[in-house]
């Protein structure tokens, strides 16, 4: 049976939020299965171009700029609220490195292109029981990759 768990919250245009994995329990680690983006104001009536980075390097990506080369790049989101005569919505969409195992802390950033507006995210993991081995394996990898 998967277990699975949801992060969420509201962060401020341009800025980074670190969601915390450290001092979980030893042997488990994390999937990322979903990462999205909503308005937090006036989603009807605004143009929203709203991007977002989710990644386990040791800073955070910008999400205009992403890198898919980037080894700690985990996932990237978009939603699209055009207004006026185009008032269709495109989005959630997301790309997920969804067999990246998570045991280290990650950095998420968004972003709104068209303004300066607080952006709502959700990030939904499911929980990986790991052998002694694939344990020292993926903290090694994740060691190297935020110590770029």
């Amino acid at each position: 049976m998967k277990k699975e768990f949801v992060m969420r919250g509201r962060t401020e245009d341009g800025n980074t939020e670190v969601l915390n994995f450290s001092g979980f329990k030893p042997g488990m680690a994390y999937r990322c299965t979903e990462f999205a983006l909503w308005p937090s104001t006036n989603a009807g009536d605004a143009h929203y171009e709203l991007l977002g980075t989710l990644t386990a390097s040791k800073t955070a990506v910008s999400p205009i700029d992403p890198d898919f080369r980037n080894e700690g790049l985990i996932a990237v989101a978009a939603t699209v609220f055009p207004s006026g005569v185009d008032s269709g919505r495109t989005g959630p969409i997301s790309i997920i490195n969804d067999t990246f195992l998570i045991t280290q802390d990650l950095h998420l950033m968004v972003q709104d292109t068209q303004g300066s507006h607080p952006i709502n995210w959700q990030c939904r993991f499911e929980t990986v029981k790991m052998s002694g081995a694939e344990e020292a394996v993926t903290n090694y990898k994740q060691f190297t990759i935020s110590d770029e």
